[in-house]
């Protein structure tokens, strides 16, 4: 029989699966959006949807007479909420740059940087523990970007739009520590917060470097596709930290990169080199030893 701190795990764990499932969609759906939406304007979008869709739902939870159990914020919270919307400017902006040039399933793969910087992050600022088990998953998923980030057409140069989605991977790394800081607040309202703020600012920055603005249709087939994979994935995210910490919630959160491949070689039905299956393998083996024991 299942205890119920054991319960409570599972509850988290699948919290942080769900929350990396919804996320996945959003690098493949999003290449099909840029058809019609500048990748600077998506980036604002899709956390605009993300922030309005929260601001709904607090909105209902108030009318039925709901009241969150979570603790309020305080002053001394301010800090990582102005962390936390600062690095969410940046981050999509440089994902969506990235994905501009890159193939979909690369941009899924490479998100799992993201678990070496939240990882080493929270070593290097809230002392979080790194096994040995952890170091060598590190060592593997670095390798498997190096991998996707080389053209060896080019003669191993450097891919820009792979170098932009690690520069939004160790964004969202800091980033997800300084969420974790207040993930023991209502994560709507962390949710809401981050998606209005980090959207608005990301918005202007793209409007203020020339991107047009889309037409209606497109623009809120964004802000759905941001309210599902960034709103409802965050929300998710953030109540998982709670029971589970930034560095073990991100590694669970690393299955994502893998449905995001499988539904981008779905859509797009390119055929995968023997570089892309290679850092695959090296992606898989790092996230695997990245999961934590027991």
């Amino acid at each position: 029989m299942t205890s119920g701190n054991d319960g409570r795990r599972l509850k988290y764990v699948g919290l942080a699966i769900a929350a990396a499932a919804l996320y996945a969609l959003s690098v493949p759906l999003s290449k099909l959006l840029m058809g019609s939406v500048d990748p600077g304007a998506l980036a604002g979008l899709l956390y605009l949807g993300a922030g309005a869709g929260m601001w709904a739902y607090l909105a209902a939870r108030h009318a039925a007479g709901l009241k969150s159990t979570a603790r309020p914020m305080q002053q001394k919270d301010t800090r990582y909420v102005i962390g936390m919307v600062i690095l969410d400017i940046a981050a999509p902006l440089l994902l969506m740059g990235g994905l501009a040039s890159s193939a979909p399933e690369s941009v899924s793969l490479l998100n799992n940087f993201e678990i070496v910087a939240t990882a080493l992050v929270a070593r290097a600022l809230f002392g979080e523990i790194i096994s040995a088990k952890l170091w060598a998953g590190i060592a593997a998923m670095t390798t498997s970007c190096a991998l996707l980030t080389i053209e060896p057409v080019a003669g191993l140069a450097l891919s820009s739009g792979s170098l932009l989605v690690l520069g939004a991977c160790l964004c969202w790394g800091i980033e997800n520590n300084c969420t974790a800081a207040i993930s023991d607040c209502d994560p709507a309202l962390v949710v809401a917060i981050k998606g209005i703020g980090s959207g608005m600012g990301a918005l202007c920055v793209a409007l203020l470097g020339g991107s047009p603005l889309p037409a209606l249709v497109p623009a809120l087939l964004a802000m759905a596709l941001g309210f599902a994979s960034y709103g409802l994935s965050i929300l998710a995210y953030v109540t998982a930290q709670r029971g589970l910490g930034a560095a073990r919630t991100s590694a669970y959160y690393a299955v994502g990169p893998f449905i995001g491949v499988a539904v981008a070689w779905l859509i797009f039905g390119e055929t995968p080199g023997t570089g892309f299956v290679a850092a695959l393998v090296l992606m898989a083996l790092g996230s695997w030893l990245s999961l934590p024991e027991g």
